[in-house]
């Protein structure tokens, strides 16, 4: 009987030690599994995340460039208007000195005239 028990002994450490290897390959299987799919949503997020950056910072230089090109444009009315008014100036001045009677004529109608309008 003790051959019998330790043959039962054996079988059954030998059964033991087989259910404890599988359980282990299948832990190292699901653990491989897990960290295949961890990784790959891990690729899918920095995918994301880089395709996000590359579009904001489009947008901003977009945003910058426009900016620079709007105050260029900005700069370039505001001399227009500069040498526009300028040229008026220089123009009433040579009226001015060329016609002083003239001149000192229509000043005071239009004082007058506004003095009018603005009375009401």
């Amino acid at each position: 009987m003790t051959k019998q028990i330790q043959a039962r002994e054996a079988e059954a450490t030998s059964r033991i030690e087989e259910s404890a290897e599988r359980v282990k390959q299948a832990t190292s299987d699901a653990v491989a599994s897990t960290k295949d799919a961890v990784n790959r949503a891990a690729d899918r997020v920095e995918s994301g995340v880089h395709r996000a950056t590359d579009k904001a910072a489009g947008a901003a230089t977009r945003a910058t460039e426009t900016a620079a090109d709007l105050s260029e444009r900005g700069r370039e009315a505001y001399d227009e208007a500069m040498d526009t008014a300028d040229m008026w100036l220089e123009r009433a001045r040579d009226y001015v000195r060329e016609k002083p009677v003239q001149s000192v004529a229509i000043a005071l109608g239009a004082g007058w005239l506004l003095g009018r309008i603005l009375r009401r």
